[in-house]
Order: structure tokens, then sequence, then C-alpha cells
């Protein structure tokens, strides 16, 4: 490089330098001293995301700031803090943040990443259609039981093999959005459907990475190099192509007088509002949400199942007693009922315990403050970035006697009935609560329970030898890849 360009270059950074210096408007939060352009990249590259948190929230408490980049960001941990902001401010918390691979995912589209007043619209009309299709009633418990079903003659026609579950239970409960959204499910063995699913795994897994940690620090250097986020990308079009061809299908055939699903009724509103100036609803914006209903509703619940699995083969004897349970309610000659769930707590503490250790979504998404708040003694300003450290509240030790050992025990009072605990909140909480915590509550009481009913689990590896720690654990948690027999009872 020339004299010149030497110049240029250190005019930019001192430029840059200047930037990172900038005051930040408000009184924002004690957190880890940043460093210039880098701010606390040191820190995090460190001890990782999570661990990094909290060992922040032990030295500044439930509420710190951290700077992604230059970019500050404000941290709530705990269920009382999270509370505070997102239910009792939740109109001043509630609008979406930024992610940088969200945003370039969805591109401020959908449910997921819209702007204020579109998300809301854009969510209450999906709540209302998938009400109308049965959320939370009998119509959708039966397509859910239809799949168990389904399943278990998958898991039998391995005839006691070695497997690694990943795929089946990714179909599996990817065939209950599509069910929702298409009126129609896949064969376990459709090729193009397998093939979304295997990319789908891929995207999360990416997403779960350190590198993405360090692509949500620096977007807007990163994006323009190679890397593992234009992986993602790439996978999202893959599944945008995919999605668009069932809605073309879905148009040649739409019928007015009778909506079979989501997408119907989406196509019809889309009809309804063609004439009013900048609605919510076009094709575009159909086809970004239900990739969102998509990632939301196949990712994180195959996961869930897939991680319970692992830890009820590293604890036998809770398998063992949930299926105790399972006989002793539901018996061996009909399949388990949502209705039977109010009988089996033990089985229930399990399904949360599951949920609470396996820890899959640690920040939920981000929040962005609406307007210049105050929270907690600190003013924080409008547009700033607002993560709630989700795994802070599941992990907490005032709330959690064992935090960091599986133990059903977690949700289970003195009399072995299930108790409640305010700490527990994998889904959230506010307005931005996942909008299908219902389905996938049914879905992991209704697959597990199937599974039990009709398979032993078992693994290869001694339970002491199995390792249960996460594969990878940033923006999402991955349980370790393992492999497991399903021999039948």
């Amino acid at each position: 490089m020339d004299a010149g360009g030497l110049l240029l270059l250190a005019i930019f950074l001192w430029l840059l330098l200047l930037l990172s210096r900038r005051p930040q408007k408000g009184n924002l939060p004690p957190g880890p001293p940043p460093l210039p352009l880098l701010g606390n990249l040191l820190h995090l590259a460190h001890r990782g995301l999570l661990m990094s948190f909290l060992a922040f929230q032990d030295k500044y408490g439930d509420v710190f700031t951290v700077y992604l980049g230059t970019r500050p960001a404000v941290v709530i941990c705990g269920p009382e803090a999270v509370k505070e902001a997102v239910v009792k401010n939740a109109k001043v918390f509630s609008d979406r943040g930024i992610l940088a691979i969200a945003d370039s995912i969805f591109q401020g589209y959908g449910f997921f990443s819209s702007g204020n007043q579109q998300w809301k619209t854009l969510r209450r009309f999906s709540i209302t259609a998938l009400r109308d299709l049965g959320m939370g009633k009998k119509s959708v418990e039966e397509k859910i039981k239809t799949e168990a079903q389904c399943l278990v003659e998958e898991l039998r026609k391995s005839q006691g093999a070695l497997l690694d579950p990943t795929f089946l239970f990714h179909s599996a409960m990817a065939n209950i959005i599509c069910s929702l959204v298409f009126s129609e499910r896949f064969s376990y063995q459709d090729t193009q459907f397998q093939g979304l699913l295997n990319m789908l795994t891929e995207a999360f897994t990416i997403i779960s990475s350190s590198w993405m940690q360090l692509f949500e620090q620096f977007p807007h250097l990163l994006k323009f190099f190679p890397g593992p986020h234009c992986r993602v990308l790439k996978i999202a079009q893959h599944a945008k192509d995919f999605i668009a061809s069932h809605v073309e299908k879905h148009q040649e055939t739409l019928d007015p007088s009778a909506p079979r699903d989501f997408t119907d009724s989406f196509l019809l509103h889309i009809e309804k509002e063609q004439e009013v100036p900048g609605s919510a609803f076009d094709q575009k914006s159909l086809i970004f949400t239900i990739l969102n209903l998509f990632f939301a509703g196949t990712e994180t619940t195959s996961t869930t199942p897939r991680y319970g699995c692992l830890l009820l083969l590293k604890y036998p004897q809770v398998a063992e007693k949930v299926q105790q349970e399972i006989d002793h309610v539901i018996g061996k000659n009909r399949p388990p009922e949502l209705k039977d769930r109010a009988k089996m707590p033990y089985t229930d503490a399990v399904i949360h315990e599951i949920q609470r250790f396996s820890d899959l979504l640690p920040l939920g998404l981000p929040h962005m403050v609406t307007e210049d708040t105050s929270f907690q003694g600190y003013l924080l300003p409008k547009g700033i970035n607002v993560f709630l450290f989700l795994s802070s509240s599941l992990k907490d030790p005032r709330h959690f006697e064992k935090p960091h050992i599986f133990d059903p025990n977690h949700f289970l009072d003195a009399q072995g009935a299930l108790k409640k605990n305010e700490a527990f909140i994998p889904f959230s909480m506010g307005k931005r609560i996942c909008l299908g915590e219902g389905i996938a509550r049914s879905e992991l009481f209704l697959f597990l329970t199937t599974i039990l009913q009709n398979f032993s689990l078992v693994s290869l590896k001694p339970p002491e030898d199995l390792d249960i720690r996460p594969r990878e654990s940033g923006l999402g948690t991955l349980p370790p890849i393992y492999e497991l027999c399903f021999l039948p009872r």
C-alpha cells in the first residue's frame, strides 16, 4: 500500500474511533468497559456469549450494558426484571430489536422482524387464523396424534437399530406446521422435503455457532466477506422458493367460500386489502410469514424432544417413572390425549425440566425500546436493543435448587403435584411471547408420551459416559449428536 493509501486508512480508522467514542444518549446500566471499535469482543471471545453474560450478571446485577462492536445493548436478567420490562412496560419494550442475521433473512417482513404496527397486525391475524384452524382445539390435537403415530411407524421400521433421531423428529414437527399452513403432510421419504429440513437444521446450527456471535457484533463489515452467514441466506432463499411454489398452487385452487388452511386465509386477506395503502398483506409478506412459522415451529420444537431423549438416556430412572405413569394413566391400548396431562404430573414435570435444561433460545429475539424510558434507575434511549437473557431465568439458583442439574423435582411439590415456577419462561413473556406456545406444549406432551408408550430408549453407551453438554450454545442451543435404539415395549 502506498503512502496515500496508508493516509486514507489512518483517516478512516480515526473516524471510526471518533464514532465509537461518541457519548451515548441516556444513562445506561453499568457493564464491562468497551474497547474502541471492538466493543466487548475480547470479553465475549474469552468465555463465549452465555458464560460472559452470566459473569456480567454476577458483577453488574440483573441489568447491564454490553457493546456488540460499537452498538450498545441492554441485557435484562432474571424473571422479575424481565417481567417488569415486557409485561409491566410492554408498550415501551415491545418493538423488535436488531438481529443482523434475522434482518438479512426476513428483510423486515413477517412478525419476527417487522416494524411495530406491522408486526401487531400480522401477529393478530396469525393468531386468529391459527385458532380458526383449530389451535388450542381438538382438531389440532388430532393432527398431532396422527403425526405421532406416523412417527411411531417410522421408528418401528428401524427394528431397534441404532439411529440418529434428528431427521425423524424434525419431519414430524415440520408436518404439523405443513398441515396447518398447506393442508398437507409429507412422507418421511420425500427427498425434496428431506433436503429442505436438512438445510434448515444446518442453518440453525450455523445461527447457534460462535461465528454467528461474531457476525452479530460486526455485521456491516462481515456481510461483505464470504462466511457461514452466506450459507444461511442461501438456505433461507431455498426455503422461500419451496414456500412460494406451494403458495402458487394455492392461488390456482383457491375457493373463497372454503379456505383450507393458513395460506388460503392469508390470500383472501390480500384480496380484501389490495386497495388499502400500506397494507401488511401481500404475497411477499405471506411467504415471509410462513417462513417465520417454519423457523419457529420446526427447529426448536424438534430439538426439544431430541435433547429430551438424550436426557432420558442419561437418567434412565426418569424414563422408567414416566413409562410407569403412562402405563397407569393411559395404558397400552389407546394413544395418549391432552386430557391425560392433568393426571400425569411427573411426566409434565419431566417435560418442563427438559425445556428448562435444554434452554434452546438463551436470549430469545431482541426487543427495542420505542421511546426514552426510565428502567430500574437508568435511562434507556429510544432505539436501543434489549436482550432478555432467558437462560438466566431458567438457570436461576434463586428459583431452581440445582440449576445446572437435570431434575424433574424442580417442578414437583412435596405431594408430587406439578408446581408452577415464575422463572420458567422458555417461550419468553409479554406481547412478543411465542405465538405457537400452545401448539409446542401439546406437541411435546403427545410426542414424548406416544414414543415412551411404544418404545424403550437404549444407548450403546452406559449413562455415565453420555455427554449432555450442548454442542453449540449461543443465539441457539444444540444438543450433542448421538444415536440410540427404539426398542418396542
